[in-house]
């Protein structure tokens, strides 16, 4: 009675334990993080220089992936210095009260072989909105790369203020993009 007691224990504690995801570190130097926007109709293209990411996935276990991002937006850089100034101040990002953007996920969704689309919350400047994240992911042993873009609407996240506020000359659709290596 005693070996059924201890072997029904063991079992529970494997049924009852959480899954957990894989967890992946970030490959940094290989990585890419930024956004593109038409601004007085050409694109104007910014990257991220630090930021940092969490995740646990596994395409087996959807159920059990999270990701969470964290974005210096002080790091933001383009070809272009007078936007950068423009992009981290008052009207833009205002970094001197939100130095940081948050993206969290909720749920992942398998869309067809290798995509994949998070579902999450992304918080920019204090506000906090659902958008959907679409990805193509390779995983080769050790090593994943994906490859994603998100669309949003600058002005719901309150970056664009004042004469930046109007869908000219600076558009309200923002893609940000993201090109990723990791290794579990």
């Amino acid at each position: 009675m005693k070996r059924y007691g201890v072997a029904l224990g063991i079992a529970f504690a494997f049924v009852g334990a959480p899954a957990a995801a894989t967890h992946w570190t970030v490959d940094y130097a290989k990585s890419r993080l930024g956004f593109t926007v038409q601004w007085s109709g050409e694109p104007f293209s910014a990257e991220f220089k630090h930021w940092n990411a969490e995740i646990d996935f596994d395409p087996a276990d959807l159920a059990h992936a999270r990701a969470s991002v964290t974005v210096d937006l002080v790091s933001e850089i383009s070809d272009e210095p007078d936007f950068d100034s423009g992009l981290k101040g008052a009207e833009g990002f205002e970094t001197s009260h939100f130095p940081a953007a948050r993206f969290v996920t909720k749920s992942f969704a398998a869309k067809s072989a290798n995509t994949y689309v998070a579902r999450g919350t992304l918080t920019v400047r204090g506000i906090s909105r659902e958008i959907e994240l679409p990805f193509a992911l390779t995983i080769s042993g050790d090593t994943a790369h994906m490859k994603g873009a998100a669309h949003v609407v600058r002005t719901d996240f309150g970056v664009g203020r004042g004469d930046w506020a109007a869908p000219t000359p600076v558009s309200p659709d923002v893609t940000v993009t993201i090109d990723l290596a990791a290794t579990k």
